[in-house]
């Protein structure tokens, strides 16, 4: 009966609430992007536009949100998670002479942000699993077989336990956590950038707000856009290599290396950019809207803890 005011009372529960928010916002946000990102990186060739209408044409608009149930089932706790462990780690890595009540130094919130990216692996690494196989799972894979899609299921999934029991049956526990590793490598640094560059951003469009908590809607929109941005530009040559290790169904990559040496031989380098423009775009919006759906809650919830204190 007393869990939840008792939960939002602190800090920790406050943060955590929030970050389930940004969540939400941030996939039902980008998530058509997010599913045209996935179709760029596992074609051999193809723009966004053309994927687009074949998505549209054989799938209709629910095709642009195939896979969705996955991450959103699970994002709330995921994203949550992911801010609630920052915010320790990102206070744990600040020296005592800074932990006054100032904001985390800025070397404090990079190594924060990259404790977070590897810890958060073990969360994201079956979600996305999940939602790739389901967003690459289309009516239309016979009609596109000369594109050499990498994973060309024989059969239909309807949604994500659907998948799981399939990926459990045909390989067994460990297959749930295919890809682990990449999504490490590709997570752990992402995140030192992520965070950071929204804390620097911020300051700059707004100075004092890191102490103050009082920058703007707006704000926090292009701060958050422009960290997500930064973050996968970092990072976006292994998100492909750990989308084509994730979405295979049939063995053909053994491995991170052998991922890279195969796909560089096959496509060339520019493979490891493709679909780089639609995930930027994506990262603006999908971030503008986690870091003000965050920032807005936490003031909410602080705002609603003060006034019942005073009362």
């Amino acid at each position: 009966m007393d869990f939840w005011p008792e939960f939002l009372a602190n800090s920790w529960g406050r943060e955590f609430v929030a970050g389930g928010f940004g969540g939400i916002a941030g996939i039902i946000s980008g998530y058509p992007l997010d599913t045209l990102r996935v179709r760029q990186q596992q074609s051999v060739s193809g723009s966004a536009l053309k994927i687009f209408r074949n998505i549209i044409a054989n799938d209709g608009p629910a095709g642009l949100y195939r896979g969705m149930a996955a991450p959103l089932a699970s994002v709330t706790f995921q994203n949550a998670a992911v801010f609630q462990i920052y915010a320790v780690l990102s206070r744990a890595f600040n020296s005592s002479s800074q932990s006054n009540g100032d904001p985390p130094s800025y070397k404090a919130v990079a190594f924060g942000g990259v404790g977070t990216g590897a810890l958060q692996s073990f969360i994201l690494t079956p979600v996305e699993l999940v939602k790739i196989r389901l967003q690459l799972q289309s009516a239309s894979h016979a009609a596109t077989s000369h594109q050499q899609l990498i994973s060309s299921s024989s059969s239909s999934h309807r949604g994500p336990l659907s998948v799981a029991k399939s990926i459990c049956k045909t390989e067994g526990l460990r297959g749930i956590y295919r890809g682990l590793t990449i999504t490490m490598l590709r997570d752990a640094p992402a995140h030192g950038i992520y965070f950071w560059t929204y804390e620097c951003m911020r300051e700059q469009f707004h100075p004092g707000c890191r102490k103050t908590g009082q920058e703007s809607v707006g704000t926090m929109l292009v701060a958050g856009g422009l960290a997500g941005v930064a973050s996968w530009v970092f990072c976006y040559p292994l998100d492909v290599l750990k989308t084509r290790i994730q979405g295979q169904t049939q063995r053909k990559y053994n491995g991170i290396v052998d991922c890279l040496s195969k796909s560089v031989r096959e496509e060339g380098y520019r493979v490891l950019w493709r679909g780089l423009g639609t995930a930027v775009a994506r990262a603006f919006v999908v971030n503008g809207a986690i870091f003000s759906a965050y920032e807005i809650t936490l003031r909410c919830l602080f705002s609603s803890g003060s006034n019942q204190t005073q009362q």
